[in-house]
């Protein structure tokens, strides 16, 4: 399998804010917006590895900033690295408001998505090659986001996580 670059492995998906998609306070509702990044992080992962992949984790998910009826919302799904059979997504949310035009980044999250075969097995994904430093940074922070998830589920020890070790010794 050859590597592949962020920007083969990236979505984009805009929605408008409905009064279905809101709660009582006219708020776009959390569940909601999940739904549509474990889309849009979907669909970055099957271009990744042209197969079936599964939500295996949501490792990280900000909400920054409420998002209202009839804002635009779109969001921005690349692969930021693959391991053996699982590959981390980065999601960006932003927020249009469609009276004025202005965007603002309201949330972040990052995904992780695993390959099957037909019978629901994993298998091997190909290796992503970062090109710029935002990727390079995202490709590097995705092994620390992975190894404190092992970490805290007791499946590694502390030794066997050392770009953490340097969290701590500052």
């Amino acid at each position: 399998m050859h590597a592949k670059t962020p920007k083969e492995s990236y979505t984009i998906a805009t929605h408008i804010v409905l009064p279905n998609d809101t709660n009582t306070l006219g708020n776009l509702m959390g569940g909601r917006l999940l739904h549509w990044m474990d889309l849009a992080a979907a669909m970055a992962s099957h271009r990744h590895c042209q197969r079936v992949v599964v939500t295996a984790s949501v490792n990280h998910v900000s909400f920054d900033r409420p998002i209202k009826l009839g804002d635009y919302v779109t969001i921005e799904a690349k692969v930021s690295r693959a391991f053996n059979t699982s590959m981390e997504v980065f999601i960006e949310v932003s927020v249009e408001d469609n009276q004025t035009g202005q965007k603002v980044k309201s949330n972040d999250a990052a995904y992780v998505f695993v390959a099957v075969d037909q019978l629901g097995r994993a298998i091997e994904v190909p290796q992503i090659t970062p090109e710029t430093e935002l990727e390079k940074e995202r490709y590097a922070t995705a092994l620390k986001r992975k190894q404190l998830s092992l970490l805290l589920s007791g499946r590694i020890k502390p030794e066997d996580a050392p770009e953490l070790k340097e969290l701590f010794s500052r």
